[in-house]
């Protein structure tokens, strides 16, 4: 537990001052340990929020070295940092942006155990992956370890943001598709406009700041999505899939 000595009461200040966060929310997230899943366009806004909120351990995983193309959107790196892992890069992105969060980098493609491993340790998860094999997974492991499971995801000049809490009984990330009608493309194939993935990591960042502290409504049971074309926002209720094969299993003969 992190004492809230007068350095961090001036960090935080403008946090704390707010009725829904108040010295308890900031010992929260001070005390908060959160899974990111992916250090591209969507984990460089997500994660750089969560360290400057004063989240206190970040891990951050990603198998994935910087890229050139990478730069137009994936703030956490520079160009400097070609060739270098990304996790490496994004420890030294927030450890210089807020020391006293504990960063852990991952540079590896986890397996199903090991997702399931890292999930059960942390007190929240975000997708901010950029395929459907790797989300599908990231939303197993959160609803075998009953965590709650912040995902976003962009493309070309759309997003999306949705909040799952792993609780028997809630709709998961899953429900949204049925088996095979996923869509298959990527950033690579389509494009994607660089600010769209800074505003919805930066929502992933405040779902989580919200679930961890208890402020407001968060997306549960909604998906918000945008259309940043006529920056036109709606949102879709999402209920649980009766027949999904993750959140509501056949019961057994």
């Amino acid at each position: 537990h992190r004492v809230m000595d007068d350095e961090r009461l001036l960090r935080y200040s403008r946090q704390i001052m707010l009725p829904g966060i108040d010295t308890e929310g900031q010992e929260r997230l001070l005390a908060s340990r959160a899974l990111i899943i992916g250090a591209g366009g969507l984990g460089s806004p997500a994660s750089m929020y969560l360290a400057a909120a004063g989240l206190g351990e970040l891990t951050v995983v990603d198998d994935d070295r910087v890229d050139l193309s990478n730069l137009q959107r994936q703030i956490l790196h520079s160009s400097a940092d070609i060739g270098r892992l990304k996790t490496e890069s994004a420890a030294a992105t927030l450890n210089a942006l807020n020391p006293e969060c504990r960063i852990i980098p991952v540079a590896q493609r986890l397996s199903d155990a090991a997702l399931h491993d890292y999930a059960s340790r942390a007190d929240v998860v975000l997708d901010c992956s950029d395929n459907f094999p790797t989300r599908f997974a990231v939303n197993a492991a959160c609803v075998e370890t009953a965590t709650p499971l912040v995902s976003g995801a962009a493309i070309r000049w759309e997003g999306q943001v949705g909040v799952f809490t792993g609780r028997t009984g809630e709709p998961c990330y899953h429900c949204l598709y049925a088996s095979g009608e996923e869509p298959g493309d990527s950033c690579a194939e389509t494009g994607i406009i660089a600010p769209l993935a800074g505003i919805i990591g930066a929502a992933q960042a405040l779902e989580t700041i919200k679930l961890l502290t208890g402020a407001g409504e968060t997306l549960i049971g909604r998906i918000l999505l945008l259309d940043a074309l006529s920056m036109a926002w709606r949102q879709i209720r999402l209920l649980k899939d009766p027949a999904c094969p993750v959140c509501s299993p056949a019961p057994c003969q």
